[in-house]
């Protein structure tokens, strides 16, 4: 599918549209890694184990793939740049039901906001993610994308520490007295924990509706889907569906991992860190070291590729980082164990990028599908941490010690990135099949 801009006079007195969609990217950035922050919040507040806290990137991840198409139907309706704020509008809502969430101490109410929050995000990326590629010559898109995530991750790095900042003071405290209260004093303090949540994102709410009005009223031009080229690669002439090109299947596969490895990196690394006895105002700094590693990344790329090596190469070097930090991770402890773990971000940096048109090269007509297809698989953000923290629960009623158990729960992320590596390597050659 091919897109193009209407209106493209523009307003002297507007604002340069690249920069709007800059501060939507650092708008997704700062919502998204609150939840490393949520996960121990969450945990502390409403007396979860492993795998219930966990249940908070399922919740905002799952959304990708539940409202992935309704979201293409929303935008169709709306427009892109109307389908934008509407995308706010609904992140707004996702805000605000945390107020009850937090002044009923309910788990699940919490939960429907982080799902209403990844809906509208849904919306947001999908309507946003066009502009990059438009917004200036073809040949810097790519340039133009890495630049996009620097502000997206930039965000991703302040956000726990403001949270943090908020409603982990003295948790470690909290958790201490809990152990020696009675029922009805632990209610008490549960339920002032739980109501610090409500200032943040009170002003959430408000910074989302009024960007919402801002980009509304822009002068952001509008995006029109034209229609898919029927004209085919000789490579995919003969092929009659998506499933014919087995590249993509494992390159949607790769893409499920990798989302998956990066929001472990980045959310769990906060809980891991306290599971090492690592105190909480410590701890809440790791999730932006994670991050400040990926952004070191991105430098990295906008520099060297394709100028020095190929996405292919870069690729094929970040899976093999991220086994090696793996395995880092699970055989270590305490500080250095959760060092390995923020050292993720490198890995994960160039995966993004490298892996997408890797994914879709030779679609043809079939582009549309296959690009959704991937959108799809951003759910892997869903799965994999949730999965970690079932294998933490059940190694710790299995008899090892928690901080153990929490370690060992790591080796999830070493087949992810060997079927990554695999994708580098070989994957991506597979030729499409026909009938």
């Amino acid at each position: 599918m091919t897109e193009v801009i209407t209106n493209r006079k523009e307003k002297s007195s507007g604002i340069s549209p690249i920069y709007i969609i800059g501060a939507l990217f650092f708008v997704f950035g700062f919502v998204t890694w609150l939840n490393s922050v949520l996960i121990l919040y969450l945990r502390i507040a409403c007396q979860l184990n492993n795998f219930e806290s966990y249940l908070v990137v399922f919740a905002f991840y799952i959304a990708y793939l539940v409202m992935g198409v309704p979201s293409s139907w929303v935008l169709a309706k709306t427009g892109f740049k109307n389908g934008m704020a509407v995308g706010l509008l609904i992140m707004a809502i996702g805000a605000l039901i945390f107020i009850p969430a937090a002044l009923t101490r309910m788990y699940p109410l919490f939960l429907t906001g982080l799902f209403v929050l990844g809906t509208g995000m849904t919306i947001l990326q999908t309507a946003s993610n066009p502009y990059i590629t438009i917004l200036g010559p073809i040949e810097s898109a790519a340039k133009r994308i890495s630049i996009m995530g620097i502000f997206n991750k930039v965000a991703g790095s302040i956000a726990p520490i403001i949270l943090g900042a908020m409603i982990l003071t003295d948790a470690d405290g909290i958790k201490a007295r809990l152990l020696t209260m009675t029922s009805a004093q632990k209610e008490i303090e549960l339920n002032m924990l739980s109501h610090r949540v409500i200032l943040p994102y009170v002003v959430i709410l408000i910074v989302l509706v009024l960007l919402a009005v801002f980009v509304y009223y822009s002068t952001l031009p509008e995006v029109e889907a034209q229609k898919d080229d029927d004209t085919a690669a000789p490579a995919e002439s003969a092929q009659t569906s998506i499933f014919q090109f087995p590249h993509l299947l494992v390159g949607v596969l790769a893409l499920f991992l990798y989302v998956g490895v990066e929001v472990m990196a980045g959310d769990s690394v906060i809980s891991y860190a306290s599971s090492q006895g690592i105190p909480s105002a410590i701890a809440k700094y790791f999730t932006t070291c994670t991050l400040i590693c990926m952004i070191a990344g991105y430098i990295v790329g906008i520099i060297c590729i394709p100028k020095y090596f190929t996405q292919q190469k870069a690729l094929k070097v970040s899976a093999f980082i991220g086994v090696l930090c793996s395995l880092g991770a699970i055989f270590t402890s305490g500080y250095t164990s959760v060092l390995f773990v923020s050292l993720l971000g490198i890995a994960n940096a160039l995966m993004w990028p490298a892996l997408w048109p890797l994914a879709i090269n030779g679609l043809g007509k079939f582009t549309k599908i296959g690009s959704s297809l991937l959108i799809m698989g951003i759910a892997g953000g869903a799965v994999i941490p949730l999965l970690y923290g079932f294998i933490v629960d059940k190694l710790t009623t299995g008899g090892q010690l928690k901080n153990i158990a929490a370690t060992e729960g790591y080796w999830i992320l070493v087949p992810c990135y060997v079927v990554i590596a695999y994708f580098a390597i070989a994957g991506h050659k597979l030729k499409p099949k026909t009938i």
